[in-house]
């Protein structure tokens, strides 16, 4: 199968890699990429683990997820604002 190629404004061409998934055992839920992305793809959830992190502190935050992958445009630019690198992306 072909992968999808665009052109910037310029010209030059750019292979779109779109969000697969989020490891959630990274995720800080910070909300950065949530903030920077335009296209509805994200959704913060409760972790779906409990317990304590190794400082003690209780687990039951947040954490980013894929809500609506259909809605990717494979821009990364949620990628590009993680600290945590926690974001799998994909060529299609």
């Amino acid at each position: 199968m072909a992968s999808i190629v665009g052109r910037t404004r310029g010209g030059a061409e750019w292979i779109p890699r779109f969000l697969d998934s989020i490891d959630i055992h990274k995720c800080i839920g910070c909300g950065r990429c949530y903030k920077v992305c335009s296209q509805n793809v994200l959704a913060l959830i409760e972790k779906p683990f409990e317990g304590e992190d190794e400082y003690g502190d209780d687990m039951g935050n947040k954490v980013m997820s894929v809500a609506h992958p259909e809605n990717c445009i494979g821009c990364e630019a949620c990628a590009k604002t993680c600290a945590k690198k926690c974001q799998t992306h994909i060529e299609v």
